[in-house]
């Protein structure tokens, strides 16, 4: 419990201290409030527009936790047959690089013309962004196997499937983790852009809305939102790893 409270205080006190002194700038310098309001201004208008903003952060929620699944899964499956096929790897891998330097926005219009303005587009596009973080942190866990154990599992006439199933997979979860995680983050932010291109609903649909009316309150009301969504996943991530894996690199059990 201690040790919990010792990595948890100092950011609290940090956050707690940026907080006060954007406050006290704002009052001192007398800033508007459509320019740069202070947090007891927009935690006001938050408690103020509860209902309207829960229906926009629900349906946030919920093309996140349709879209991280979809985007995580396609990762795995790639990282998994990029390391089972590397002649596939050596053809596959350098596009997949190329493909996370054309920015997201840019793919939107695009699946909207393919796909329509429906649900499938915004999947998609969160498929895009969430994938390739677990594909990379995947490949990385696969290849990083302990090699006296590989050597071992070899030698003793284990098939490739053995080696696989016993080896290489379960020694790859703690990167395959931090892959997740990341994507998870990654999942909120691509729900927003793609709330942004096309959609009635939602975190992105709301700040769209507020920054048009130069409610800078709001926007920054958002912006929490997306940051909360954010952590909750992440932290979630995080249990779910200390809950499957029990092992680590350089940990004792």
């Amino acid at each position: 419990m201690k040790s919990y409270w010792s990595q948890v205080w100092p950011p609290l006190v940090a956050v707690v201290l940026f907080l006060g002194g954007w406050q006290l700038a704002v009052s001192l310098f007398h800033i508007e409030a459509w320019i740069l309001p202070g947090p007891a201004a927009i935690a006001s208008e938050a408690a103020g527009n509860t209902p309207g903003l829960w229906k926009h952060t629900a349906a946030t929620l919920r093309l996140t936790l349709i879209g991280f699944p979809v985007g995580t899964t396609v990762g795995l499956i790639v990282a998994l047959l990029l390391h089972l096929l590397p002649g596939l790897k050596r053809a596959i891998y350098p596009l997949l690089i190329l493909s996370q330097n054309i920015p997201t926005i840019a793919l939107g219009p695009l699946l909207i013309i393919w796909f329509g303005f429906g649900l499938l587009p915004k999947v998609v596009l969160i498929t895009l962004v969430c994938f390739f973080p677990v594909a990379v942190a995947a490949m990385g866990g696969l290849a990083q196997s302990d090699r006296v154990m590989l050597n071992y599992m070899k030698m003793a006439g284990a098939s490739k499937w053995q080696i696989f199933s016993k080896l290489e997979l379960p020694g790859s979860l703690p990167s395959l983790f931090s892959g997740v995680r990341i994507s998870a983050t990654y999942a909120v932010m691509g729900a927003v852009v793609a709330e942004w291109i096309g959609s009635d609903k939602g975190i992105g649909y709301y700040m769209l809305l507020q920054h048009s009316a130069y409610r800078t309150d709001r926007v920054f009301i958002a912006i929490a939102i997306i940051v909360l969504l954010s952590l909750a996943l992440f932290a979630i991530i995080t249990l779910l790893e200390k809950w499957l894996v029990r092992w680590k690199p350089g940990k004792q059990t």
